[in-house]
């Protein structure tokens, strides 16, 4: 067996838990420590590419569409975005921690095919909610899959995304007939009410963690 080898660290902001990147031949791995175990697996991902097929599906063809993914993670959300959209299309990848950003640059790049290295593709190193609040109809599609989904679990900050509030901020960034992606480990009826209460046209779609198999996740669809 080939041994876990630690390629970086980083803090959480207003969390005592440390994010921790190891490798394991061409297998990557993202965990929290101190908290819980793994957070993400490269050979694991099933779902974060269907959060931008299905969140994108409605972009295939649109001439300078905008997109923002909100949690880099390890880059797969941004690679099937970039997949799904246009030549002329911008995809915009929000992280609030520099060091994930400086992880996909380097060996863990390579799991997604290096995503930040297209030129479609801008970085934003900050807080997701705060670049929402300040971009009005500037989306037509937020793919968002922070934390752990309408469940936060390593920053109740993180809340807000999913409140009344974000939510209505996310649609106040969206464009007309845009669309609001949220992934979620869970269906979780009471998120798909607040959607509906902000005045989304909702649809919720199951999705495996692998092709066929693996654990069910919820990707919400959520259009302005």
């Amino acid at each position: 067996m080939i041994p876990w080898t630690t390629l970086g660290t980083a803090t959480l902001p207003g969390n005592p838990a440390t994010l921790k990147l190891a490798r394991r031949g061409d297998e990557f791995s993202i965990r929290f420590t101190g908290i819980q175990g793994e957070l993400m697996n490269s050979r694991v991902h099933g779902s974060e590419d269907a959060l931008a097929e299905l969140g994108c599906a409605h972009l295939r063809n649109k001439t300078d569409a905008s997109i923002l993914v909100g949690g880099l993670g390890m880059g797969f959300t941004q690679a099937a975005a970039l997949a799904v959209v246009s030549e002329t299309a911008t995809v915009m990848a929000a992280e609030l921690i520099p060091e994930v950003v400086d992880w996909n640059r380097g060996e863990l790049g390579e799991c997604a095919g290096r995503p930040l290295d297209d030129p479609r593709t801008d970085v934003h190193i900050g807080d997701v909610g705060a670049l929402i609040r300040q971009s009005p109809n500037r989306f037509d599609a937020i793919l968002l899959d922070v934390d752990n989904g309408p469940e936060a679990i390593t920053d109740e900050g993180n809340d807000w995304l999913y409140s009344i509030e974000g939510l209505a901020s996310c649609q106040y960034s969206l464009r007309a007939g845009g669309v609001l992606a949220v992934w979620s480990a869970t269906p979780d009826p009471r998120f798909e009410k607040r959607l509906r209460k902000v005045g989304y046209r909702v649809n919720r779609q199951t999705v495996r963690a692998r092709a066929g198999k693996g654990s069910r996740h919820s990707i919400f669809l959520a259009r302005k």
